[in-house]
């Protein structure tokens, strides 16, 4: 049995999850169900990314204090996830008393071996509200692009970042006046001293080759010292022995993975060490977007080397999502929270069609509506449910419920048993629409199989009733295999299945266990259709409009 210890980027807490968001936590969770269904200890924790400058100003904005907001959108965030089958085994929050230890004993860690230094610098300043300006408390036009009203952290026109000293004709948000600048002691973390390691840890492939090489070239350029605090007013962690100092949110939010496990640990008498101490022999991996491999991949293994933590095994970044083929945008009305799709659709068509475009390759894909309709109602539903559909209503109606004893074509159901090692190695390897082109392949074999033998024919013949039986029984056994090659990707749906069967929870172990002399339960609708109006509501609704 493996021991596993999986994580998702903690989703910032000053607003709501949305649709872009969910490619991750899906991924990860499909991810995680395949471990769980092949019985290895696999740990999924999570937690929401609690502190900094836009937590400040959203709060502010609300008139609320930040400890208010983070707790309203923790529990929104919890819910979204939970409404979409998104099963972590803890989800915390960086704001905690665990974030508190462990963030100051890696930098207590890192201080003593000489890789926290103090430099006096120049920061933005508002002289009337008496207060040093991080990140987003300037705003101003973006130093790469020339883009007006931009933060002064990032620009969201470019996507470029820099430091909020190069920020062009800078403005305060607290007063709307030009800020002054004023020198300011800062702490920072030495990455250059981890140059050699960093080289050494992504050389053994933890990350897919499109970041290796993005890595290799900042390593290459050299590493820059890394700002690690911010001065007061700031919601975070106060820095060890410093009054008006915090810590960068950079530096606590993945320390959040270390805090949530632990907070697990101790719910559950589970060995902390055991996960994390650097000779660890369990495994650690982290699912990311792309845009911030460069925090994940080179600031995070530094920071765990320097505090002896054990490193991850990998690494996985994947791409962003589009929605009909353009970047989500508020203003174009293609930008969806998690809880307008729910209002309207199934999240397991979501599951469904997002597991149909992901793979192991850092690649963007489009959420196409009316490809995404198409796929959940004719492969889904038309190929997929249908053949259980199909099945039980012969079972039901004309065998009092009960399956045959003996099996019709065990030829088939071997030929879809033998695809278990290779449906498996590809949930392993994310690869998750190889997957969903296989099981819909197979799905067209049985459909085949069952026209062929046109049961509803048959049935007519009283000389063949038994054959039908046994036909209907194999159509049945064939469905739960296919439902259980999808059960990673569809969780609500194989329970429903599981329970029409009266059949234990399908794992890869049970999986070819056929059913057979026994009873079902009577065959209820499992997922509806995706009508044309239910996409043009959500869309509607979204645009604003009734």
């Amino acid at each position: 049995m493996r021991k596993i210890l999986v994580t998702s980027a903690l989703p910032y807490a000053n607003g709501s999850i949305h649709l872009g968001h969910l490619v991750e936590y899906l991924q990860t969770d499909i991810w995680v169900r395949n471990q769980k269904m092949s019985e290895n200890q696999c740990i999924y924790i999570c937690a929401d990314d609690a502190h900094g400058t836009p937590i400040m100003l959203k709060a502010h904005e609300l008139g609320i204090k930040p400890e208010e907001l983070i707790e309203k959108n923790y529990k929104e965030h919890c819910k979204d996830f939970s409404d979409f089958y998104i099963e972590f085994d803890n989800y915390h929050s960086t704001h905690s008393d665990e974030n508190k230890e462990y963030s100051s004993y890696i930098y207590g860690k890192l201080k003593e071996k000489g890789d926290i230094v103090s430099k006096t610098i120049e920061q933005f300043y508002d002289d009337q509200a008496k207060m040093f300006l991080p990140d987003r408390y300037i705003k101003g036009e973006c130093p790469k692009c020339g883009a007006q009203d931009q933060y002064g952290d990032s620009c969201e026109e470019c996507g470029g970042t820099y430091s909020s000293t190069e920020i062009v004709n800078p403005i305060s948000v607290v007063t709307n006046t030009p800020p002054i600048t004023k020198e300011t002691e800062h702490f920072f973390f030495k990455l250059s001293n981890y140059n050699n390691f960093l080289k050494k840890w992504i050389s053994n492939e933890t990350t897919q080759s499109e970041i290796r090489n993005k890595l290799s070239e900042w390593l290459s350029e050299g590493l820059a010292d890394w700002d690690i605090t911010r001065d007061k007013p700031y919601f975070g962690f106060n820095i060890p022995d410093t009054k008006d100092k915090y810590f960068y949110v950079w530096l606590d939010a993945p320390v959040g993975y270390i805090a949530s496990f632990k907070n697990y640990c101790m719910k559950h008498k589970i060995n902390f060490d055991e996960f994390w101490n650097k000779d660890s022999t369990t495994e650690l991996y982290h699912f990311i977007g792309k845009d911030i491999a460069y925090f994940h991949a080179l600031f995070w293994p530094a920071m765990l080397e320097g505090a002896n933590f054990r490193k991850p095994n990998a690494v996985y970044c994947h791409g962003f999502l589009t929605i009909d083929g353009e970047k989500m945008s508020k203003s174009r009305g293609t930008f969806f929270n998690a809880r307008t799709y729910l209002d309207f659709l199934e999240p397991e068509y979501l599951r469904y069609y997002f597991a149909s475009r992901l793979t192991s390759k850092i690649e963007d894909i489009d959420l196409n509506f009316d490809d995404f309709q198409s796929r959940v109602n004719s492969d889904l539903i038309g190929k997929i449910i249908n053949i259980g559909s199909r099945c039980a209503k012969f079972i039901n109606k004309d065998f009092d419920d009960s399956l045959s004893d003996s099996s019709e074509n065990n030829a088939l159901i071997k030929e879809c048993l033998s695809n278990k090692g290779e449906i498996i190695k590809n949930y392993e390897l994310r690869n998750y629409s190889t997957n969903v082109r296989l099981i819909s392949s197979l799905a067209d074999k049985i459909n085949k199989y069952l026209d062929t033998e046109k049961p509803w024919v048959k049935i007519k013949n009283d000389e063949d009733r038994v054959l039908v039986q046994k036909i209907c029984t194999d159509g049945l056994n064939l469905f739960r295999i296919l439902i259980g090659y999808l059960k990673p990707i569809l969780p609500n749906i194989s329970v429903k299945v599981e329970d029409i069967l009266i059949c234990e929870s399908i794992s890869w172990a049970n999986l070819d266990q056929l059913l057979l002399n026994r009873k079902i339960n009577k065959f209820k609708p499992i997922i509806k259709r995706i009508d044309d109006e239910d996409i043009k509501s959500m869309k509607n609704f979204n645009k604003g409009e009734k």
